[in-house]
C-alpha cells in the first residue's frame, strides 16, 4: 500500500519512517515537513542513513489521494482536525497519532484541550487505535485515532481488572514516569538538557488530558463510573514509560486470581507480556527492557496490608505509545499479521 506521513520530522514521524521502511507491504511515497522541506530524511533522522533517499516535501493536501492510499498524521495536537475531512473526502484512509479524534464526546474537547471540535460528526466515525480493545473496529476503519502514550500504558494495565470487577472503579490512582521524548522534538525550557538531567519533575499532576481517554476506554470495558486520578512525572531518560497504578480491591483476591484475569484477557495478544518473577533484576516491568519494541509489559503485586493492588506497565512511548501502535493498526486494516514490521527484539 502507498502510504504518506504528514509531520515526518518529529520523533513519532521518525519512528514511523524507521518501521515502515522495512515493512514489506508499505511503500512510503512522501513525508512532509515545513521546517526541513527539501532536506534528505536521513539528515533529520540519522539512523535512517543508507536506508532511504527520500526527501521531506511540503504538504499539498488537495492531491494527497494521487500519492497515497493511506496517510499517517504525526502532527501536533489541534492540527489534524482541519485536515481529516478533506482527506476522507478523497477516499484516503487515515491513522492519526494526535489527540484530535480520540475523545468520543465533543463536549470533552473544551474541557481537556480548550477548543471546540469543528467536526464532532467525525468523532463517532473515528476508531480508538488500541488494538487490544478495538481490533474488530480497526479492521473496518477509515479513520483511526491512536491513543496517547501514557493512556496506552495505563489502559492496557487496567482493562483486565476493571472488566473483572475486582476493584473500586471510583478510586484509581495512576502514577506515570515518562522520558523526555514524550515532550516532542521542539525544545522548551523544561526540556533543555541541563534542566532535565538528574530531575524527577512532576507536571500537570491534576487535570492531565490523558485522564479523559483513560476513563473513556475503561468505561467501555467495565461499565460506567470509572474515576481516575492521574499524575505524570518527567524523569531522566529519553524513551520509555512506567505506569504504576494503585487500586483498591472490593473482594477477596489471591495472586492466582490475578494471573487468571490477566492471562485470559491477553492470551492471544502478540505484544502483551506478563512480567512477574521472583528472582533476577527485572522482576517487574521496566521501560529499559521494551525500548525500540512494540511490547507492553504488565505486572502486578498484591498489598494485603491495605487491600491494595498495584499494577505496573512499561512501554516505549514512541513505539507502542505512538508509531508502533499506528503500524499495528495499519497491519490490522490490511488484514496482515499484526507483527509484520514490528517483530523485533529489544536491546539490553
Amino acid at each position: 500500500m502507498r502510504v504518506g506521513i504528514i509531520g515526518g520530522s518529529g520523533y513519532a514521524g521518525g519512528e514511523l519512517l524507521r518501521l515502515l521502511l522495512h515493512h514489506p507491504e508499505a511503500e512510503i511515497t512522501f513525508a512532509t515537513s515545513r521546517t526541513y522541506e527539501g532536506e534528505y530524511v536521513f539528515m533529520v533522522h540519522p539512523n535512517l542513513r543508507g536506508y532511504t533517499t527520500l526527501k521531506f516535501s511540503s504538504l499539498n493536501i488537495s492531491d494527497t489521494s494521487k500519492k497515497c492510499d493511506l496517510v499517517f498524521l504525526a502532527t501536533p495536537h489541534g492540527t489534524s482536525k482541519d485536515m481529516v475531512p478533506t482527506l476522507l473526502g478523497q477516499g484516503v484512509k487515515i491513522i492519526d497519532l494526535s489527540a484530535d479524534f480520540r475523545l468520543k464526546d465533543p463536549t470533552n474537547y473544551p474541557t481537556w484541550y480548550e477548543w471546540e471540535h469543528p467536526h464532532p460528526e467525525l468523532l463517532a466515525k473515528a476508531v480508538y487505535g488500541l488494538p487490544e480493545l478495538h481490533r474488530e473496529e480497526i479492521k473496518k476503519a477509515d479513520l483511526v485515532a491512536c491513543s496517547g502514550c501514557m493512556a496506552a500504558a495505563s489502559i492496557v494495565a487496567l482493562a483486565p481488572v476493571v472488566k473483572a470487577g475486582l476493584i473500586d472503579r471510583e478510586r484509581i490512582v495512576i502514577d506515570v514516569k515518562i522520558g523526555s521524548s514524550g515532550g516532542g522534538s521542539d525544545p522548551t525550557p523544561s526540556s533543555h538538557h541541563p534542566e532535565r538531567f538528574g530531575s524527577v519533575r512532576p507536571y500537570k499532576i491534576v487535570g492531565h488530558r490523558h485522564t479523559a481517554e483513560i476513563e473513556q476506554e475503561l468505561d467501555l470495558v467495565g461499565g460506567r463510573g470509572v474515576k481516575v486520578a492521574f499524575s505524570p512525572h518527567a524523569v531522566n531518560m529519553a524513551r520509555g514509560i512506567l505506569a504504576t497504578s494503585h487500586l483498591w480491591v472490593t473482594q477477596k483476591v489471591e495472586e492466582r486470581d490475578l494471573w487468571r484475569v490477566f492471562r485470559e484477557f491477553y492470551s492471544n495478544e502478540p505484544f502483551i507480556r506478563i512480567v512477574k518473577y521472583k528472582k533476577g533484576v527485572y522482576q517487574l516491568p521496566d521501560p529499559k527492557v521494551v525500548v525500540g519494541t512494540n511490547f507492553c509489559d504488565v505486572g502486578f503485586e498484591l498489598d494485603n496490608h491495605v487491600e491494595r493492588l498495584v499494577v505496573l506497565s512499561s512501554i516505549d512511548n514512541l513505539v507502542k505509545g505512538a508509531a508502533g501502535q499506528a503500524v499495528q493498526c495499519f497491519n490490522i486494516m490490511l488484514g496482515l499479521d499484526e507483527r509484520v514490521g514490528l517483530d523485533v527484539i529489544g536491546i539490553h
